[in-house]
């Protein structure tokens, strides 16, 4: 059984967070394999050092929202590539996967969030009742890809972004809190400062609002 940590770099600017969120995750001593998605928007010299820290470094194409009214509203037009994060379901050589967004820090172990189940992920800042797909888990599956692109392309997003293409499709998140992880796995880098006396295991960047 291969386990892994996941994220996706679109540009060199991510990339060199990936590379920050891939040696924070060794610093905790993780014990599974370190991946990163990258599109051909990242140079050469980006691509060569992420293949000497990552496990595993994987070549995928863009897919962007176009969503350019919803993206304007948010003042975050980079936010409709993120819509690439999809590709993960499509590494089917781990048998389970931690997806996290580039600019995250992992500050404890969290190798015990492979013992949730899928789709396990925090509250939304903004809409709580909805995950944040910055932080999930999930079981690579091609069966699980095609659903989510097909529901992506058929439907619109109230964010621009990736996370309604997320949120939606899993309706067993629902209702189900077991699913939902506490404030404890997951703060934003603003309420790091406000709550940092809970002693949280990760936090997570500006792309996550």
């Amino acid at each position: 059984m291969c386990e892994a940590f996941i994220t996706l770099a679109t540009n060199d600017e991510y990339a060199c967070g990936a590379l920050v969120w891939a040696h924070s995750l060794r610093q905790v001593k993780t014990t599974k394999k370190i991946a990163c998605m990258v599109t051909k928007q990242v140079s050469k010299q980006i691509l060569d050092i992420a293949n000497s820290v990552f496990d595993h470094v994987e070549l995928v194409d863009v897919l962007d929202s176009k969503d350019e009214t919803n993206l304007a509203l948010l003042s975050r037009p980079d936010l409709g590539v993120t819509f690439t994060k999809l590709h993960c379901w499509r590494l089917v050589q781990y048998t389970k996967a931690v997806f996290m967004d580039a600019d995250t820090l992992v500050l404890k172990n969290v190798d015990d969030l492979f013992e949730r189940e899928e789709l396990s992920a925090a509250p939304d800042p903004g809409w709580p009742d909805c995950f944040n797909s910055g932080v999930f888990v999930f079981k690579p599956s091609l069966e699980t890809y095609k659903q989510l692109l097909n529901f992506a392309v058929n439907r619109g997003s109230f964010d621009g972004g990736d996370q309604v293409r997320t949120r939606i499709i899993y309706f067993l998140y629902r209702d189900d809190t077991h699913l939902k992880l506490s404030s404890y796995h997951r703060l934003s880098n603003r309420e790091f400062f406000k709550f940092k006396c809970l002693l949280p295991r990760l936090v997570l960047g500006r792309s996550t609002f």
